[in-house]
């Protein structure tokens, strides 16, 4: 199914994040209007305000990149915050949509949806065959029940949703918090602050055992853009690098690329999460859709945009 971007309105929900700054850049051009309202304007979690918004706007597609999202030591620190707030946007962002006959909405999840141990690639198939990683499960289990609410109103309201499950995402305007950030930009905020303040070492977080696949975000809005126009179905689509590496050699990578001449020590008290998380991203590549942005590029294109 091809779907003309032209002609459409396009909402996207947390246009001040790394995702939906991103995805406003692909857009322009592409379509008739883009709607970027932030969240001091418009209250995600403030249904009657949400209603009344696309009520007004009738946007013709919504991209949801707006969320609570973290790391490791967020999802642990604020599991309450991390399972209403996730819960609250989605379910009045997508209730909002639905009876304002939205024609299409993509639901943007992730991969920490999939059981812990799921076989490797993870498959679509393999949501909810066993449990859950608990150092993040109550974001999970926000994205899981939205992934369900999406399945519920095709079913039932016959809307055109869809989700799509991406792998760990990097790149421009990613969030540099020490303590709320992804692994791959909370590394190269170390290392590249270790470097400017000639310190001798810098501390990673965990075993450095675990393996991640990661992707730029370019590639991802890239590919939500395919999505819009192929794709209608009511199973989530992965949508990864196919490739991952050791948190271990991550680090070393970094350090490689930026020329940092000091130590990696190694913190084991803080957790390290699912040991493997691989997407089986064949559903979409059968589609046409490839990733083209190397690991090695991409984290030397992110570390010159790095913000000083």
């Amino acid at each position: 199914m091809k779907f003309n971007l032209k002609a459409k309105k396009i909402w996207v929900t947390g246009p001040n994040g790394m995702v939906g700054k991103a995805l406003i850049d692909e857009l322009k051009g592409k379509c008739k209007k883009i709607f970027s309202i932030n969240r001091k304007k418009l209250d995600l979690k403030n249904q009657q305000a949400v209603s009344k918004w696309v009520s007004k706007n009738k946007p013709d597609i919504i991209i949801m990149t707006a969320a609570k999202v973290g790391g490791i030591y967020a999802n642990s620190e604020y599991p309450g915050e991390f399972i209403y707030d996730n819960l609250q946007i989605q379910n009045n962002v997508i209730e909002s949509a639905r009876k304002n006959k939205i024609k299409k909405l993509i639901f943007i999840g992730s991969s920490c949806i999939y059981p812990k141990n799921s076989k490797q690639p993870i498959k679509e198939e393999y949501l909810l065959t066993s449990s859950l990683e608990k150092t993040n499960e109550w974001y999970a289990i926000a994205k899981i029940a939205g992934i369900k609410m999406i399945q519920a109103y095709r079913k039932q309201y016959n809307c055109q949703y869809i989700a799509l499950m991406p792998c760990n995402m990097y790149g421009p305007n990613d969030n540099y918090h020490p303590k709320n950030s992804h692994v791959l930009a909370a590394l190269i905020k170390k290392f590249v602050e270790a470097k400017i303040k000639k310190r001798k070492k810098v501390e990673v977080w965990g075993s450095g055992k675990p393996f991640r696949e990661f992707m730029h975000v370019s590639d991802f809005v890239k590919a939500v853009v395919f999505c819009i126009k192929r794709y209608n179905k009511d199973e989530p689509v992965n949508i990864g690098s196919g490739t991952q590496i050791k948190i271990i050699d991550l680090a070393k990578k970094i350090s490689k690329i930026l020329k940092y001449q000091g130590k990696i020590i190694l913190n084991k008290k803080y957790p390290d999460g699912t040991y493997k998380k691989l997407l089986n991203s064949h559903k979409i590549k059968k589609l046409g859709w490839r990733p083209k942005v190397s690991l090695d590029k991409g984290i030397a294109q992110t570390i010159k945009n790095y913000p000083n």
